[in-house]
């Protein structure tokens, strides 16, 4: 067989993502947090990035005014003839789906490819997140920033330690929802210093519902953490220990004699010899009267919301951006004037046309950022008025095709905005994802219901019932049905044995021992 040279014309198709595409991608998913951290890297490597300070505009960099004029016709004929590589984004940057692909000539379905069905309907929490240093918070490729000591360093909260029990104790996301406030009121030493009462009323509930959450909190580790004072965070710990005898109450009861030494008095008082209450008290010094302290004493870090929903005087909500948390850098155009004048070789020259586009992309990247947030968040706030209103009880059922649609975007875009983001309500600081849950159908073809609101209703009727009349999961189904919700028995179960109730044989056994133990 004879071998010659020959010429092949081939065509295909391939996505190009150029970097500046991949940054305005990333930084959405960002919290303010990591996103100050992000911009500080970027302030420290690019020399045309400077920070606009608090009390001043974005004008007033020590210029005189020949300068001030100067640098507004540099920003001018910056923003007439971007840089080519920024066609994508030129106008005002519309972040709709359609948009989008035009300028790209590609379908966006392609750009999320970590994105599987169930990530769109829970939210994207997988994807990477570019670090402070360029590389990536989470996992994905590991760029050349990859730092592995920085993940081994790390050093785990209490609050991370409670929040991580916390989400494998309560599967309902209305208890999660109070479980994390409280975790946030437990300060360092491992005590709650909230008010139930106060939280309570937040969360439109019960207070006896708050008490329950807390007191789950209480079982956690470390032992004896969320006790609201001294005596019962010694309790806890001598439950665990089955060491909590009527003795060692009667002891825990009086610590302000303990602290007198006043041993005639605790005789008196626990009914023990003088033999038994040193071994009683030598037990209680082997306790932790601190035992938040055991996850050290490090910065903590407050939850800082991203958004802010207030109730306007025209009956609406007002929905605005935390900006004092979001980083303010402009480009410094005056000084890359007079550096560039200067500049000789070719790399020189190459630098500062880098650094200027570099600068140019991320201010328009964090004002993109802000703006899509504030869509999406508004859109949510719409979504679930009900609940703003009054209470988990009237969560509707949301996906993130719903706010994608409703807005005009892609719904990976309305994932990695809802990623690790905040908004503060009246009802309490919520994440984003908490407001998106499946929907059970209605029964004569009404409005749906969202999960948690089910679950919610679910865990009153069980709490209303009597000794006498407990209620079976058929029971359960044909109340829920006469309040329009139509609900599998199957299901019922599921959600009951999620939110750790006992089947209704059990707690008919548990409700008559605790009567009888009243009388």
């Amino acid at each position: 067989m004879a071998m010659s040279p020959k010429l092949e014309f081939r065509q295909s198709q391939s996505l190009v993502m150029t970097p500046q595409l991949m940054q305005a991608i990333k930084l959405l998913q960002l919290s303010n947090m990591e996103l100050v951290a992000y911009v500080e890297a970027e302030l420290e490597r690019n020399p045309l990035l400077e920070r606009v300070a608090e009390n001043e505009g974005p004008d007033s960099a020590g210029e005189t005014p020949s300068e001030a004029a100067e640098r507004g016709e540099a920003e001018a004929a910056s923003r007439e003839e971007p840089p080519a590589s920024a066609d994508w984004m030129e106008g005002d940057m519309e972040p709709s789906r359609a948009a989008m692909e035009t300028r790209l000539d590609t379908d966006l379905g392609n750009v999320f490819p970590d994105d599987t069905p169930a990530d769109r309907g829970r939210g994207d929490t997988s994807a990477s997140a570019p670090g402070p240093s360029g590389g990536e918070w989470g996992g994905g490729e590991r760029g050349e920033d990859y730092n592995p000591e920085a993940f081994l360093t790390a050093e785990t909260t209490l609050a991370d330690h409670l929040e991580a029990q916390l989400s494998v104790a309560a599967s309902d996301p209305a208890l999660r929802l109070i479980g994390v406030n409280i975790i946030g009121l437990i300060d360092e030493a491992g005590y709650f210093t909230g008010d139930l009462d106060q939280l309570a009323e937040q969360f439109g509930v019960p207070p006896a519902e708050v008490e329950r959450v807390l007191k789950l909190i209480q079982t956690f580790e470390p032992s004896g953490v969320g006790a609201r004072n001294l005596a019962e965070c010694l309790a806890i710990q001598l439950r665990e220990r089955d060491r909590f005898d009527p003795a060692m109450q009667a002891l825990v009861a009086n610590l302000e004699l303990l602290a007198r030494h006043d041993r005639n008095a605790l005789k008196r008082i626990c009914a023990v010899d003088n033999e038994d209450l040193s071994d009683m008290i030598g037990e209680i010094r082997r306790l932790d009267p601190k035992p938040g302290l055991a996850f050290g004493s490090g910065v903590v870090h407050p939850l800082v919301p991203d958004v802010y929903v207030r109730p306007g005087a025209d009956g609406t909500w007002l929905v605005e951006l935390n900006s004092e948390t979001l980083p303010r850098v402009l480009v410094n155009q005056t000084y890359h004037a007079t550096v560039v004048k200067h500049a000789r070789s070719q790399e020189e020259k190459s630098f500062l046309a880098d650094c200027l586009q570099s600068a140019s992309w991320l201010t328009r990247s964090l004002d993109q950022r802000a703006r899509t947030i504030l869509k999406v968040a508004s859109e949510i706030v719409r979504q679930q008025d009900a609940f703003l209103l009054h209470g988990v009880r009237y969560l509707r059922p949301l996906n993130l095709r719903t706010v994608a649609d409703a807005i005009g975007m892609h719904e990976s875009t309305v994932s990695r905005v809802t990623s690790n983001k905040y908004i503060s309500t009246p009802r309490g600081v919520v994440e984003m994802k908490f407001f998106f849950s499946s929907a059970i159908s209605a029964s004569g073809g009404g409005e749906a219901h969202s999960a948690e609101s089910v679950r919610h209703r679910i865990k009153l009727l069980i709490e209303a019932e009597s000794p006498e009349d407990v209620l079976s999961d058929d029971t359960l189904v044909q109340k829920l049905k006469g309040d329009g919700i139509d609900i599998a028995r199957r299901t019922v179960a599921k959600y009951r044995e999620g939110m750790n109730i006992p089947s209704s044989v059990q707690r008919r056994r548990e409700k008559m021992a605790m009567r009888s133990v009243a009388n």
